[in-house]
């Protein structure tokens, strides 16, 4: 899997910890390279002073010093004088997080007690996932309650409040790559096409519900208006989001500095002072 690099100007570290350089580098922890000769097989420095990097991975994030040298020629005296400047910067690896749905929707049902309530939402649960399940996602976390309601005019109803995760990772997700090393997009692009057919599948159920306004409507039937969607957002173990450290990039998923650490698909990284490197995803 491949992570972007994420550059920040600002020279950071923990205090405390110092930081580490590329288990890439060398051993003084430094990479030296010419224009136009890379620094390894990953690193190289262009003839126009670029620092080009491939495959960024997460350990290649750390501290990067660059040191320009030139020479200034007084017109008066002909005297060379060689100046150098020192640039340090800091790059990080980063992912776009993650996306799921949780969503909520209501049915009217003709009573609290008894089984029909646990059939329909066991259908409905088996309908929304095979509705899904040729995009690789899945309905997880989900859950029901039946409540009485007071509405005007129609007294006191039943409805059971149906809540429920569409999650983008269903056994053999990767099989979705086809091979490709780069599976970030892949995930979020079929949640939204899942998300897209899960609110047309109920966008239907309300047109049902138009149809037969003036009929006899089953005890059973969705509530109009009743849909709703929130997006989560979830980083890949190893990273999180600190919109005060990397407020440049607020919504992204960045590697994990030393002294933290994310073991799962949470979005912030922990706090563990014996971790010493990038994209660390447990706590020794």
């Amino acid at each position: 899997m491949r992570a972007w690099a994420l550059l920040s100007a600002v020279l950071w570290c923990l205090p405390g910890v110092e930081c580490p350089r590329s288990t890439l580098f060398n051993s003084k922890g430094f990479i030296y390279g010419q224009l136009g000769h890379p620094g390894n097989n990953r690193i190289n420095i262009t003839k126009t002073g670029q620092l080009m990097v491939k495959d960024f991975l997460e350990p290649l994030s750390g501290l990067y010093t660059c040191t320009l040298s030139y020479k200034t020629v007084k017109a008066e005296t002909q005297e060379e004088k060689t100046v150098k400047k020192r640039y340090d910067f800091m790059v990080f690896a980063y992912r776009e997080p993650d996306y799921s749905y949780q969503m909520a929707v209501r049915f009217t049902t003709k009573s609290c007690i008894g089984r029909y309530n646990d059939m329909l939402f066991r259908v409905l649960k088996k309908i929304l996932d095979n509705l899904v399940s040729d995009l690789y996602c899945h309905v997880i976390e989900p859950s029901y309650k039946c409540h009485s309601v007071e509405i005007p005019e129609h007294g006191l109803i039943h409805e059971l409040f149906i809540a429920f995760q569409v999650n983008p990772f269903a056994p053999g997700w990767k099989g979705a790559c086809n091979g490709s090393a780069d599976c970030d997009d892949i995930p979020n692009h079929n949640i939204l096409q899942a998300r897209d057919r899960i609110e047309e599948f109920f966008r239907r159920q309300a047109y049902i519900f138009y149809r037969n306004f003036n009929k006899t409507l089953p005890a059973m039937h969705f509530v109009d208006h009743s849909f709703q969607v929130v997006r989560l957002d979830s980083c890949r173990p190893g990273f999180g989001k600190n919109e005060g450290l990397h407020s440049n990039c607020a919504s992204c998923c960045v590697v994990c500095s030393p002294g933290t650490f994310s073991p799962d698909v949470d979005v912030t990284c922990q706090t563990c002072i014996s971790v010493f490197i990038y994209g660390a995803k447990s706590c020794p």
